[in-house]
């Protein structure tokens, strides 16, 4: 039968517009069980528990250099720093704690600045050698960004700055990061290498009492400092916490091992300006992954390896990109057409792929893979879960969205039969699973890249690798002698414990009433909670950046920069307020329990659109499988009405102008 418009079943909404595809009812059925096989073959007891998460098992670090050398920074100079004047001393007590100098803590810090605060009340923390996040530490050959660059790069239209390509490459986004640091003059204010180990709110003092420890290289003892915050935010970003599979006897692995995130060139050649690696040629090189990551960094090694054995569990659906340079002309005339571009062109990427009749009335002004992703809208929300659905729609609306994707899927499944010549190797690279499952990429060469001759593709089926032996990796008993291992693994799920803020931060968070956040998160009554996603009662002052209770994009610093306005806001009118009392030093702001109830019921009444996850092969989204998902958990989701729904309810009670929900004393 054809797919057409495709109906939810729920108040005459559609779940999707038409699309091109023609799947006959065998095939439907026969793709379904696919999924189902093939979910099932990989689905493992341990779930998130076969990685080693390299900031968390020190131990397991400490007993192998592989594991240590797997972790370390290899780009910051201790030198220079330590011969600097640090922006923070044991001591101090500042107005603004920023936890991060990646896009999100530099696009608070700058709303914060834009708002009326003074930068010398601002202080950034990190535990990089410099500003950049996640741009800071992977420089891996191939970065690049997957959503245009328009709309990715933050602050754009302020800098001014035009991007060289259409999906701006890892190196040109690190320098937008410093360009903004530099143009605001955050980068000064930024104490580097530093780790925050906990976060005590002192009611008497109305401040955050906070630890950190700043490492300053092999040649000098690291430094440990307390200072006090009035206000600090959680900026630590998503996915930033490396992680390896465990893998047995890969101590003994006599090899060099990598991990994409702390990519070492003196050992493969290259830079991050010029990737090509040419200390590889000759050699044979094992890469392990094939998410977003590898498949924009196996594409580059597979020009310089002697050869390259790629080892795939689940294959990544590989979309068209459509890279080019940008035309300067074309940008000012078409992309940067005045005052407010950037978020219109935002919420027009967002709206378009959340389906928004509006915003597909307006146009599709990215019009890039993601936006003709029909179906991916179940991950990040749209106007048809506006309304609650009722428990018996819930298999019928599974059923129409799985019906919604094929399409798309199918498409990136033909293409991989067009590319790839051997037949074997293409059937294995195929996705079989909805698009909301894993990561979507966009790649216009990492499908030619196994017509190589020096690239070969090692299915490992559910149980990943099945041993290191001193020479290599063995899969289904053949071992593969490799010179060099490299790991695009990922990272840390953000979904494991339901993001709980102070995992994520590494630091252990308690708040006014001696409760840490992690006990709030996981182990009281409630479960998460917050308003807005924003501010959770019991810890005052502290600003949360997500990415649960909040609006969810593809392009995520739309996210972070919708926040970022928000809590300038609040900061800014509590503080108003406060300093017409003359209590300015004593501010003291946080939701009400009622207030955050009102918020996880807004979400929770929603969550239900999240079913289709139940489909899903193991992966970061689900935690590989682990996320154990309760009743009380359903007010910790996304907003499932969608990005722009979600902009639209701060914006609104905003205007309200009565700081609604929140208790201000002062």
């Amino acid at each position: 039968m054809a797919i057409n418009n495709v109906e939810n079943g729920l108040n005459g909404q559609t779940i999707g517009p038409a699309t091109d595809a023609d799947i006959s009812q065998p095939d439907i059925a026969a793709i379904y069980q696919k999924y189902q096989e093939e979910a099932h073959k990989r689905r493992r007891e341990d779930g998130g528990e076969q990685y080693i998460d390299l900031e968390e098992e020190e131990d397991v670090r400490k007993s192998s250099r592989h594991f240590a050398n797997l972790i370390d920074d290899p780009w910051v100079d201790h030198e220079a720093l330590n011969a600097k004047t640090p922006p923070l001393k044991d001591g101090d007590d500042i107005k603004f704690l920023v936890m991060g100098t990646g896009f999100c803590g530099l696009v608070h810090a700058v709303r914060l600045i834009e708002a009326g605060f003074s930068v010398d009340d601002i202080r950034l923390v990190d535990i990089a050698g410099d500003v950049g996040g996640t741009w800071y530490w992977n420089r891996y050959p191939g970065l690049q960004c997957d959503s245009e660059a328009s709309i990715y790069l933050p602050l754009l239209e302020e800098t001014g700055y035009i991007p060289k390509h259409r999906y701006a490459r890892g190196e040109e986004i690190r320098l937008h990061a410093v360009r903004i640091a530099e143009k605001w003059g955050l980068r000064d204010k930024a104490l580097f290498r530093t780790a925050a180990t906990s976060f005590t709110w002192d009611d008497e003092r109305r401040r955050w009492v906070v630890r950190l420890t700043t490492e300053r290289g092999p040649a000098a003892d690291p430094i440990n400092l307390t200072v006090t915050a009035q206000f600090v935010v959680l900026a630590n970003g998503i996915l930033c916490h490396p992680k390896v599979p465990k893998i047995e006897g890969l101590e003994d692995y006599k090899g060099q091992m990598l991990h994409t995130a702390r990519w070492k060139y003196d050992i493969t050649g290259g830079n991050p300006g010029n990737p090509f690696c040419d200390k590889l040629q000759g050699k044979r090189v094992g890469f392990i992954g094939t998410g977003a990551t590898g498949v924009q960094c196996a594409t580059e090694l597979s020009k310089c390896a002697g050869e390259l054995f790629i080892f795939q569990r689940t294959p990544s659906a590989i979309h068209e990109r459509g890279q080019k340079e940008i035309d300067t002309k074309e940008w000012k005339e078409k992309v940067a057409t005045g005052p407010g571009w950037w978020t219109i062109r935002n919420a027009n990427f967002s709206g378009v792929v959340a389906r928004e009749p509006e915003m597909m009335e307006m146009g599709n002004l990215v019009d890039d893979g993601w936006t003709k992703l029909d179906a991916y809208k179940v991950l990040t929300g749209g106007p048809h879960a506006q309304q609650p659905m009722p428990m018996e729609k819930i298999p019928e609306y599974v059923q129409n969205a799985m019906m919604l994707d094929l399409p798309a899927s199918e498409r990136a499944r033909q293409r991989v039969d067009q590319v790839v010549r051997n037949k074997e190797t293409a059937e294995a690279l195929k996705a079989w699973y909805p698009v909301w499952c894993k990561r979507p990429t966009f790649h216009d060469e990492y499908l030619e890249t196994f017509n190589h001759d020096n690239v070969t593709l090692v299915q490992t089926e559910n149980h990943g690798v099945q041993r290191a032996t001193s020479k290599g990796l063995v899969v289904n008993g053949k071992e593969y002698e490799l010179d060099i291992i490299v790991f695009g693994t990922g990272f840390r799920a953000p979904s494991k414990d339901f993001a709980e803020p102070s995992r994520m931060s590494n630091a252990t968070i308690t708040g006014s009433s001696g409760t840490t956040l992690r006990h709030k998160w996981l182990e009281s009554e409630t479960g998460p909670r917050s308003l807005h996603g924003l501010l959770t009662n019991d810890f005052p002052n502290l600003f949360l950046t997500g990415p649960l209770m909040t609006g969810s994009s593809s392009s995520v610093t739309y996210v972070f920069d919708v926040m970022a306005r928000h809590a300038a806001h609040v900061t800014a009118e509590a503080t108003r307020r406060a300093e017409e009392a003359g209590g300015a030093d004593r501010l003291k702001i946080q939701p009400t329990a009622e207030a955050e109830a009102a918020w996880a019921m807004e979400l929770a009444m929603r969550a239900a659109y999240g079913a289709p996850l139940a489909t899903c092969t193991p992966g970061y989204v689900t935690d590989e499988g682990s996320l154990n998902f309760t009743p009380k958990m359903a007010g910790a989701t996304a907003y499932a009405p969608g990005m722009n729904a979600y902009a639209r309810v701060l914006d609104e009670w905003r205007k309200k102008g009565g700081l609604e929900g929140l208790e201000v004393s002062f």
